[in-house]
């Protein structure tokens, strides 16, 4: 027995017995997560290009900082559309040894789905794989705020789930 545990004794009143400080509801958590709750855990930088811009200058963005899309934005910073590398694939497929000098404009997605920081994680997951896409940008107030993958997400759910399984191990354990 671990030398904290103290079985009840004959004199113990049953108010006594009660311990407050493991139960199964503070150690697990209700919350639902949201997309704020993981933007704030995450660099919000969002790197952008404009929609007059080649894709040779985005591939060469995308390979730089090691990401899978980039968002489109004007001169104001609004979302445009967003420039992921499969629409760069495939128009390579389509026009191979003349894509690089064709402008962004041409390329990109234009109907962007995106998401806001109060948005449930679980929801946002689930719109990213039924739409088959893996980057999302978060817009508060209409405004461009962040950009979160579906690795993000997946992550963050993980850590989750892996403090919530050691706060149930403290619990059974004591």
């Amino acid at each position: 027995m671990p030398t904290s545990y103290q079985p009840p004794t004959r004199g113990d009143s049953s108010d006594s017995q009660r311990t407050a400080s493991q139960t199964l509801t503070s150690n697990t958590s209700e919350d639902i997560a949201t997309v704020g709750q993981l933007l704030a855990d995450k660099n919000t930088d969002v790197i952008s290009v404009r929609p007059e811009d080649t894709l040779r200058q985005a591939v060469e963005i995308l390979s730089e900082k090691r990401i899978g899309a980039l968002v489109v934005t004007d001169d104001a910073g609004d979302l445009r559309g967003i420039l992921s590398e499969r629409d760069i694939v495939r128009k390579l497929a389509e026009t191979p040894g003349q894509t690089l000098p064709q402008q962004v404009a041409e390329n990109m997605t234009r109907e962007v789905q995106t998401c806001a920081p109060e948005d449930a994680l679980i929801s946002v997951l689930r719109r990213m794989t039924d739409g088959r896409f893996r980057h999302m940008p978060v817009i508060d107030h209409g405004k461009l705020c962040g950009m979160i993958t579906i690795g993000d997400v997946i992550q963050y759910r993980l850590r989750s789930l892996e403090h919530e399984a050691l706060q149930l191990k403290q619990l059974i354990v004591g």
